[in-house]
């Protein structure tokens, strides 16, 4: 494998063929003196105005509260980070714009409003809205004078989001649209004044095939609403059905063409997950702080809790997971910021040059949204055990992070369709040209069937064992991937069990990549004191990675292989998940000793 050096060079999924040197990734001990104090000012806020009133949020019985909150929230400019400064906003990069997702992140069903205004009701019109409509509605947007809500599900439309049966029908006049539908779990719907909503036209009898997408103002008229929805958690979230009956929508307010709202749909998606991917690891910091507090405050047999080896287990590892999954947003993020400036540089819009970015890192998206979403709900069952009996109690913080935490492995796409999305887009890339991974998967086939190479790894070289097992992961990946391709061809799409068990190998792959170049950034910035507690999360990360890479890649081949090539497929996992022993106790009790002494998390 070749080493990808110029940071405009790396394409999106293409860390599985290729490997990047640390330089050239941003991680997250670079963000600015400025940066910083954005992610304060962001605590701050939750702090102020929404921590001590968690329970009157989640008990709220109208939609004034939350409208006030994000009229606050606006006054500071939290609503306008990824507008454009020319529309009020503050044009923000996009790593920026997820420090500020991830210093939100423990404020609960504020963050889910907050992130629904900000995202997916507002990012279409950035990306997608002619200069008319961004003038009129963005600077609203950007100050919280007006609130958005995004329109895409229905009852039988969830995943299947192009099988919407919302109509909106041309007028005879030309001068509006009737739009005519039902939508649900719509977030923000009860004080929304403005929606974006997914409809196919109708004309001359005739519906589109794919959705189009539209700017609909609560004035218009023919919108009504069932009451919010009681859901398990982030009951302060307001969440409802809407229905528009004969609702008159302009014909300026057909956002970007006809036809055009799948695309939309997707591509907002994709910035959706980056963004909840990077929200949930505000939350779990703050859960983790929890349980850290906890079991230094908590005794037992006369001694703090967090004395014990069980309970320093679990803190450290919720807290090299957190590292782990933090790092692999922030490595995306960057590499999102520069394809879009090198976009910019060729002559591109500002708003497509973002849009292509992120549409380039997809595969990255979704995997960080299913990795941190993951880890988050890892988080808050550990968090409820190490508070025991009172994890269960509503009087202590656990209960509502566990409960809250639960909906972000649907949002955004469910985990299941997200791991379908991974393995999807690489193979769809690779048809098409842009990856090459049938070269590298033919060569991985050829060398299971050679003698095993016990070159000595180079001792100057940082991290040159664990670079090697890293290779030699992404090869039981391409293997795999590789076999199944040429087994099933068209027909893999059909074996969704084998796809997810590839996606999980990419995912761990991903993750535990990203936390060693971070660390071997460190160690080119700092002594080795330092960097020896992030080295101590990302080795014992990795040696997690590898055998749940092994588990996941059995799984897969006992799947579709059988006879001799069972057997050789089987060796060359064998092969391609060695790792020389650590002793994981004592890193662990390393990590959470460091943490239980500052009484938070310290990474």
């Amino acid at each position: 494998m070749s080493v990808v050096e110029d940071k405009a060079s790396i394409k999106g999924g293409e860390f599985l063929i290729q490997e990047t040197d640390a330089s050239q990734i941003f991680i997250p001990e670079e963000f600015t003196e400025e940066q910083r104090m954005i992610a304060a000012t962001c605590r701050d806020f939750l702090r102020t105005e929404v921590h001590a009133r968690l329970d009157e949020i989640d008990a709220a019985k109208s939609p004034e509260l939350m409208a006030s909150l994000m009229d606050k929230a606006g006054e500071l400019g939290l609503l306008g980070t990824a507008v454009p400064e020319e529309y009020g906003g503050f044009g923000m990069n996009f790593n920026t714009s997820m420090l500020v997702a991830e210093s939100l992140g423990t404020g609960h069903s504020f963050s889910v409003a907050q992130s629904a205004h900000t995202g997916i009701g507002t990012l279409p019109i950035v990306y997608y809205g002619s200069e008319e409509q961004k003038a009129r509605y963005l600077p609203k947007l950007a100050t919280g004078e007006w609130k958005a809500a995004y329109c895409l599900t229905e009852p039988d439309s969830g995943s299947d989001a192009n099988s919407g049966k919302s109509k909106a029908v041309l007028s005879d006049d030309g001068k509006h649209y009737n739009l005519n539908g039902q939508k649900m779990w719509i977030t923000n719907g009860g004080f929304a004044d403005l929606f974006i909503v997914f409809a196919k036209i109708e004309e001359g009898g005739q519906t589109d095939k794919n959705l189009s997408a539209f700017i609909v103002e609560k004035d218009f008229g023919g919108i009504t609403m069932n009451e919010p929805e009681k859901k398990l958690g982030i009951k302060g979230s307001d969440t409802r059905q809407i229905f528009f009956n004969d609702c008159q929508v302009p014909v300026e307010n057909l956002l970007s063409s006809r036809g055009n709202g799948f695309k939309i749909a997707v591509n907002i998606l994709n910035i959706g997950r980056i963004k909840l991917g990077v929200a949930v690891l505000g939350g779990a910091k703050g859960t983790l702080d929890h349980a850290i507090n906890y079991a230094n405050e908590r005794k037992q047999f006369g001694i703090s809790i967090g004395r014990f080896g069980a309970i320093k287990h679990k803190l450290a590892e919720m807290a090299l997971k957190i590292y782990v999954s933090e790092t692999a947003c922030y490595r995306a993020g960057q590499n999102i910021d520069d394809a879009v400036e090198d976009l910019k540089q060729g002559g591109m819009s500002d708003a497509e040059a973002k849009l292509k970015g992120v549409e380039q890192f997809a595969i990255e998206c979704a995997i960080t949204k299913v990795h941190g979403s993951e880890v988050l709900d890892y988080v808050v069952d550990e968090g409820v055990q190490i508070y025991g009996g009172m994890g269960y109690s509503a009087d202590a913080p656990m209960e509502r992070a566990y409960r809250d935490s639960r909906i972000n492995r649907i949002f955004e796409g469910t985990n299941e369709i997200n791991r379908l999305l991974i393995v999807d887009m690489l193979l769809k890339r690779a048809m098409k040209g842009e990856l090459d991974l049938m070269g590298p998967a033919t060569a991985v086939a050829k060398e299971i069937m050679s003698i095993p190479d016990f070159g000595i790894e180079d001792d100057e070289v940082p991290f040159a064992k664990e670079k090697k097992v890293l290779k030699n992961l992404k090869k039981a990946a391409l293997m795999i991937a590789g076999a199944a391709v040429q087994k099933f061809m068209m027909k893999l799409s059909h074996e969704q069990e084998i796809l997810m068990d590839v996606a999980d190998m990419i995912i761990e792959i991903y993750a535990a990549e990203s936390a060693l170049l971070r660390v071997e950034k460190l160690m080119s910035q700092q002594d080795e004191a330092a960097v020896a507690l992030p080295k101590d999360m990302a080795l014992a990360y990795l040696h997690e990675a590898v055998d749940k890479i092994n588990s996941a890649g059995r799984s897969a081949i006992t799947s579709f292989a059988e006879g001799d090539e069972l057997r050789v497929m089987l060796m060359g996992l064998k092969r391609f998940t060695k790792i020389d022993p650590m002793n994981l106790k004592e890193a662990r009790r390393r990590i959470a000793d460091a943490m239980l002494a500052e009484n938070k998390y310290i990474f």
